[in-house]
This record gives structure tokens, C-alpha cells and sequence, in this order.
């Protein structure tokens, strides 16, 4: 396994673009920007997400993980591919590796108000109430405190990009986003020898906010294809940007690959909460013609809409056929 020459991806402070002085904020947003536009990674301190909620949220995951197979597996929604609810232990894989990730996770979304017109198309969430009853209260919360961030990070690579402040932001309205709770077990002793916690991969929506892991083993590939070793640490939100955006920016922004390996020791146990930022479906993700003029006057990516991209993904990683 070879390491990148690059110790760390970058860090952004969340405070300067809150920050009433206009250099300080210009100064995130250029950072921030050159980032996702360099390595496609950054990790955020002064996040604002209080420490105690992200605590509770894995303290609630914890609980439910530990429930045995039957009773996770209740939770299971195979009818609309996964998207909520429980994904039991090697059920996904990384595009194009057909060895099972090392993982089971929980998935939970957006509610949508009975009168809004995407409702009864729009996966609904549901919650391990019987058996974890505070699950939904922790989760729930962090999801919308997560988001809120979210939106503020879409306006700032907006406004890097030149397109408005709201140009991202409205496109993941109301967008299906998902928080994620991974739980990876220690590894099976019969585990696939080419199975990993979770393979090589680049996220396929438009950026992701994960907060810090309760263990290492998150690595990013850098431009070298060496690795760079990212610290767990609660106090940073590590934010990338997903193949959606790679596409609607022309490449501007970069879909880096990144991967979860196994740990030195097999029977330590890692939990972590990705949010993926989605688009809503009918989103147009073309290469944007602007972008286009400036990164070499060539569209460089298909023409697909948010819906199409995310179905096709999900065919290809086994969470729908």
C-alpha cells in the first residue's frame, strides 16, 4: 500500500465564511473552492454541529447495529432499492469490484409534507422505533443540522464557480439526500479476500459531508495514486465533491476516489455518517456551458438527469437490479 507525498487534505474554517468581514469570506470560499477543484476533498473545523448531537446519533447507531440479524433485517425496504431503512452486511460493492464491502448501514432522508407534489413518488422514511425508540430524535436531528450545512457549502461553491449564490443550493432542494449510518463489524474470518470495509470508490452525488469516524481508515487517492491517511477527529466534517458535480462542472470539480481499508486489528469495530447531497431527479446534471468554455471548450461528460445517474449507480454498487 503505498502513501501520497501529501500528508493531509486541506482545511477550511467554517467561522471566516460566517464571518461579517468580507476578506474572510471571500478567503473560505476561494479555499474551499480550490480544494474540490484540486484533490476534491477538504476537511471543515468550526463545523457548528454540536458535539453531543453527533455523539447521540452514534450512541443511537450503536444500539441499533448491535440488534441481532432478524430484527435489523425487518427494517429492510428491497422495494424501493434500499434507499431507507436497513442494508444488511455485504449486500453493496464498489462500482466495478464485485467483492462485497465489509459493511451494513442505515439510510434516512428528506420528509416531504403530504400536500407537496413529489410525495407519493418520493421514498418515505421509516424508524427503528420498537426496538431503538430514541433513534428517530437523534438522527432526524442531525440529518436537518447537516443539511442546513450542506446549503451553506453548495452557495459557496456556487459563488466560487461565478453562477449565483443559489445556483447548487436549488438544485438540491427539496433533492433526495441521504444520511447515512455505516456500521463495520470486525472482519469475518471468512470474509472474500478481495473484500474491504469499503472499496475504491467516488461518491455519485453532488457533495458529501461526513462527520468524523469513532476510528481511522478513510484514505484519498491523490493526483501520484498514492494515498493520503485521514485522521477520525469529530471536531472536522470531511467534505467531497461527487460525480454529479465532476459532471455539471465539466471537471472542474473532481469525483476523487477514496476508500475505507481494514483495520490492523480485525476485530475493532467502525462507525461512520456520510450525508450525500442530491439534486431532485428531473435536475439536468449537462455540463454546464460556462464551465465548459473553461476548462478546454469540450464537454467532457454525458448529458443525464439526477435520477437517471443515481438508478444507474444503483444498479451498478447491487442495491437494485
Amino acid at each position: 500500500m503505498r502513501h501520497s507525498g501529501r500528508q493531509s487534505i486541506p482545511v477550511c474554517d467554517f467561522a471566516d465564511f460566517q464571518s461579517e468581514d468580507a476578506e474572510r469570506r471571500a478567503r473560505f470560499i476561494q479555499e474551499m473552492g480550490d480544494a474540490l477543484k484540486d484533490i476534491g476533498f477538504f476537511a471543515l473545523e468550526n463545523h457548528g454541529i454540536p458535539l453531543d448531537d453527533i455523539n447521540s446519533a452514534y450512541s443511537e447507531a450503536k444500539d441499533f447495529f448491535t440488534l441481532d440479524g432478524d430484527a435489523k433485517s425487518a427494517y429492510e425496504q428491497k422495494d424501493i432499492n434500499r434507499q431507507r431503512g436497513f442494508t444488511g452486511f455485504g449486500v453493496e460493492h464498489a462500482k466495478g469490484n464485485p467483492a462485497p464491502d465489509l459493511k451494513e448501514f442505515w439510510q434516512t432522508g428528506r420528509v416531504l409534507g403530504e400536500e407537496h407534489p413529489s410525495f407519493d413518488s418520493f421514498p418515505q422514511n421509516i424508524w427503528p422505533t420498537e426496538d431503538c425508540p430514541d433513534f428517530e430524535q437523534a438522527v432526524d436531528g442531525l440529518y436537518e443540522k447537516m443539511e442546513g450545512l450542506a446549503q451553506f457549502l453548495l452557495s459557496a461553491a456556487s459563488e466560487y464557480l461565478s453562477k449565483g449564490v443559489e445556483w447548487l443550493p436549488l438544485m438540491a432542494n427539496d433533492g433526495n439526500t441521504i444520511l447515512r449510518l455505516i456500521h463495520y463489524p470486525p472482519v469475518p474470518e471468512d470474509a472474500d479476500p478481495q473484500s474491504v470495509r469499503s472499496a475504491a470508490h467516488e461518491d455519485i452525488n453532488l457533495i458529501t459531508l461526513l462527520v468524523g469516524a469513532t476510528a481511522d481508515g478513510l484514505e484519498v487517492m491523490d493526483h501520484d495514486g498514492g494515498w493520503i491517511q485521514v485522521e477520525a477527529n469529530h471536531n472536522h466534517i470531511i467534505v467531497d465533491s461527487g460525480d454529479m458535480l465532476q459532471n455539471l462542472t465539466n471537471g472542474l470539480f473532481k469525483s476523487t476516489t477514496h476508500r475505507v481499508v481494514n483495520p490492523d486489528n480485525s476485530r475493532n469495530r467502525r462507525f461512520s455518517m456520510p450525508m450525500f447531497v442530491h439534486p431532485r431527479d428531473e435536475v439536468d446534471l449537462t455540463p454546464d456551458e460556462e464551465l465548459v468554455s473553461v476548462t478546454g471548450g469540450e464537454a467532457l461528460y454525458d448529458s443525464i438527469t439526477a435520477g437517471e445517474y443515481l438508478y444507474q449507480r444503483l444498479v451498478e454498487i447491487g442495491l437494485t437490479s
